[in-house]
């Protein structure tokens, strides 16, 4: 079975968890690390001769261009998180189009490529936010990975279709779940993919894949490598959802990687017949 690697490219210092604590306005006084952490996780994919879907921050590729031309030249492909790092319930239509185009304009030029696929900050498309489904269609996206079919305090739509389909004229490729006791649990990816022994992924996939016989999405983020980080402070929550078990992620990446076969979105959604 054909799988999703994506990575989700923003700094350790524009994440939700610290939205309270720390001003858009103020990320140019933090010190980047974006640029040494992807360099990590190119050199794992170049190990493992794996292609992976990169969705770049808009605000990281203004600062850093050389970093979308360094990932694209390796063969991966580019997809958009939006400029801002802003959850969608904070924008109205116009906004979040101005937000979208923005950076999909700065990465297609950057990469030299047609920028298709985008997920929203902190899978923030929920029922209130579907409207930005007509959006990114109008817009040109033809791949979506915001619906995450949890439920959650900060996203997610529980009861939404779990697997890759199409949905407001776009295909929407969800997050993993896996189904038990009639409630669908998050798996493979980000903060799970950390808190989690690797054995329950590694069975959350096998499970999804064997018998389900549908694929997995697995993502993270450049800064869940980087346990040398330099700390925030925040509130204890934040804190624990950020920084537990820092330390363990670039190994569990590492075996997934030599474990199952993965590619980028769009790859796998051709497999599925979703998009041409």
């Amino acid at each position: 079975m054909l799988n999703a690697f994506s990575v989700d490219v923003e700094d350790y210092f524009q994440v939700e968890a610290f939205a309270s604590c720390v001003s858009p306005s103020d990320w140019g006084t933090y010190a980047c690390r974006v640029e040494r952490n992807i360099e990590l996780i190119l050199e794992m994919l170049e190990r493992h001769r794996t292609r992976a879907t990169f969705y770049v921050l808009g605000w990281v590729a203004e600062r850093h261009p050389r970093l979308v031309r360094q990932i694209g030249a390796a063969g991966h492909e580019i997809g958009c998180h939006g400029h801002a790092h802003q959850r969608i319930h904070r924008q109205d239509r116009r906004e979040f189009r101005e937000d979208v185009r923005r950076a999909r304009l700065c990465l297609a030029d950057q990469a030299q490529a047609p920028v298709e696929c985008y997920r929203a900050p902190s899978f923030s498309i929920t029922r209130s936010t579907l409207w930005a489904l007509d959006v990114l269609a109008e817009e040109g996206f033809r791949v979506d990975s915001s619906i995450f079919p949890v439920r959650h305090d900060l996203y997610g739509i529980p009861d939404a279709e779990r697997f890759p389909h199409v949905r407001n004229g776009i295909v929407e490729f969800p997050p993993t779940t896996v189904r038990l006791a009639g409630t669908n649990l998050p798996a493979a990816g980000g903060g799970y993919l950390r808190l989690f022994p690797l054995g329950v992924t590694r069975w959350a996939i096998r499970r999804v894949n064997g018998v389900e016989r549908r694929p997995v999405m697995v993502y993270f983020h450049p800064w869940e490598l980087d346990p040398d980080q330099p700390r925030i402070r925040a509130p204890l929550r934040s804190r624990f959802r950020h920084y537990t078990s820092l330390g363990g992620m670039q190994g569990k990446v590492d075996r997934l990687l030599g474990e199952f076969r993965f590619s980028t979105v769009t790859e796998v959604c051709r497999g599925l017949s979703l998009i041409s």
